[in-house]
């Protein structure tokens, strides 16, 4: 061949190449951040939208690829996902010892304590609120190693509608007394006073260890955490919320067709129908009424009680099988961020790291002014179904007997019991 030829040749070599390259089966693999988690239409999810965009403009190179999943899908299969070859790099995970700790517990998540320290984590999460993100060898929650950040904290509460307490004459209880009264003044009047989701199993467990907390103290609430020996699912505490529970199922203080509702049906009875004077349910919810309530509304705690159902929020894990660790990390610092903080925080949410001095709406203030005396007065007494593998289904499960006439008080106690006494140690 000439050297002319060859020439040719080669030109004609390279354009091919160039125009292969340039085709979507021959470009080079983009960098992928892949994104799981579950909260939808509220401050939380916002938040981290405007993460993502920003992690966008900051990182054009890589693609990000977001699922939003269901709590009760990554529920069931987080453990299997983890395990995979499939798993995202950045996974929100349902705290406490039963999911995340049994996750920490078999080697599926990243430790992130060397990375908390190095990008300042550790110091914008105050160390009530690591909390949920420290698990120890064995898989308990509070200490050890961070394997996880919160970007909010969140609580249990009541909203009201204030406009149908005005109505009947009725004031915001200062007491469990108080409380029933109120409920049983709607009743009397044909009005049904609790909207509440029983087709799904978690809500009831909200209800159910709000009345449990009035007999507990400090040390119970942490006991109850770690499995402690003698913590006893049968005494007085957990006693007297069930029965207290069963008490308002047969006063009427929810709707017949209870077990006919899961929560997001249930809500509206509330925020739009005004159906129901009063839900309880969590901060979660505070934007999703804010945006959806035409009347005048308010929120309490359930009065009269030194501890209260609510903690750091769940958790951003980083999968041990995670392919971009580091691009996980980066949008980590985003979540953890004045910015998408701020913007939490104005849409209602309960953040971390927000700058408290933007936020002028005065029900987002309050919001945030009762989970600071929470967190003052070390009230947050986490979540019941936290403390082994799988109880939500147990306690949820028993909640729903319980909501349908089919359980007693003693089933439901010794089913629970049998469940928790099985994990001690």
């Amino acid at each position: 061949m000439s050297k002319q030829w060859k020439m040719v040749f080669t030109v004609a070599v390279s354009i091919a190449l160039c125009v292969m390259i340039s085709l979507p089966g021959f470009a080079a693999d983009k960098k992928q951040l892949k994104i799981w988690f579950w909260e939808r239409d509220n401050a939380m999810a916002a938040s981290w939208h405007a993460a993502i965009e920003t992690f966008k403009a900051a990182h054009p190179d890589v693609e990000v690829l977001f699922e939003l999943k269901t709590f009760e899908d990554m529920q069931t299969t987080a453990r299997m996902v983890l395990n995979s070859d499939e798993a995202p790099d950045v996974m929100l995970i349902n705290k406490g010892n039963a999911t995340a700790g049994q996750y920490v517990k078999d080697g599926l998540l990243t430790n992130l304590e060397a990375v908390a320290k190095e990008r300042g984590w550790d110091k914008i999460m105050s160390p009530s609120i690591q909390a949920t993100c420290r698990y120890n060898a064995e898989g308990l929650m509070g200490a050890g190693d961070l394997w996880g950040i919160t970007t909010y904290g969140e609580f249990v509460m009541v909203y009201y509608n204030k406009d149908m307490f005005d109505k009947f004459n009725l004031k915001e209880p200062t007491s469990l007394e108080e409380f029933e009264k109120v409920s049983d003044a709607f009743v009397a009047n044909g009005i049904v006073p609790m909207t509440l989701g029983g087709a799904s199993q978690w809500p009831a467990t909200h209800n159910w260890f709000e009345l449990v907390l009035y007999k507990a103290d400090r040390k119970l609430a942490n006991d109850y955490q770690m499995v402690a020996k003698d913590v006893d699912l049968k005494s007085e505490p957990f006693r007297f919320g069930t029965e207290k529970f069963v008490d308002y199922i047969k006063k009427g203080y929810f709707d017949p067709n209870v077990t006919g509702m899961d929560y997001d049906a249930s809500n509206p009875g509330f925020h739009t129908e005004q159906k129901y004077p009063m839900l309880l349910t969590g901060s979660w919810l505070y934007k999703v009424v804010m945006d959806n309530a035409k009347f005048n509304w308010d929120v309490f705690v359930m009065p009269g009680k030194s501890l209260n159902t609510g903690s750091g929020g769940n958790v951003f894990c980083v999968p041990a099988k995670a392919k971009n660790k580091d691009l996980a990390y980066d949008y980590l610092d985003l979540v953890l961020g004045k910015e998408a903080q701020t913007l939490m925080a104005n849409q209602g949410g309960i953040p971390v790291n927000a700058d408290l001095s933007a936020i002028e709406d005065p029900k987002i203030k309050k919001l945030n002014e009762l989970f600071s005396q929470l967190v003052k007065g070390d009230a947050l007494a986490f979540y019941p179904d936290w403390p082994v593998p799988n109880f939500m289904e147990t306690l949820g499960g028993g909640l729903q007997g319980l909501l349908a006439g089919s359980v007693s008080v003693d089933d439901f106690l010794n089913t629970i019991s049998t469940e928790y006494d099985s994990y001690k140690k």
